[in-house]
């Protein structure tokens, strides 16, 4: 039997501080490029804390018109989400991005960028981002799907 060809897999630092919790691992295959703004794996140990679909309405059942506004709002329900179970932002090992238009979200890259590092800081987990043709809420621009697991 002959062992697989391909690239191996290392636990690696983020590029710049590596803020995983003490029970997360940012999961590299060696030789790949270093991704920004997100890791291409995460393992973990520990109680997972998940989030459905969240959009960026505010306590009242608003949602801003701005996309930008929208992901901000979002990104804060879900932090508030994540601490009712106990997690914090630096717990989150996958974040699922559902956008209705690719184009605004490339276009407010730094924009994105910066208020995501508000919220949740330099912790980039696992994503996926995925255009779809609408919400079900009419007038929501993203919904946001979290994993976080809690070390032990």
């Amino acid at each position: 039997m002959t062992a697989p060809k391909g690239p191996t897999l290392s636990v690696v630092p983020h590029p710049t501080t590596d803020t995983s919790s003490p029970g997360s691992q940012v999961l590299q295959p060696s030789g790949w490029p270093i991704p920004k703004g997100y890791a291409n794996g995460m393992a973990a140990d520990g109680r997972l804390v998940v989030t459905g679909g969240v959009i960026g309405w505010d306590t009242q059942g608003r949602l801003e018109p701005d996309f930008v506004a929208q992901v901000r709002q979002t990104l804060s329900n879900v932090a508030e989400i994540l601490a009712e179970g106990g997690a914090r932002p630096e717990h989150l090992v996958r974040l699922t991005w559902y956008v209705v238009d690719i184009e605004e979200y490339l276009a407010s890259l730094k924009e994105l960028g910066r208020v995501y590092r508000e919220i949740f800081g330099a912790h980039y987990p696992a994503m996926a981002l995925v255009q779809v043709v609408r919400l079900v809420e009419k007038a929501a621009l993203v919904e946001i799907e979290a994993t976080a697991v809690v070390p032990r």
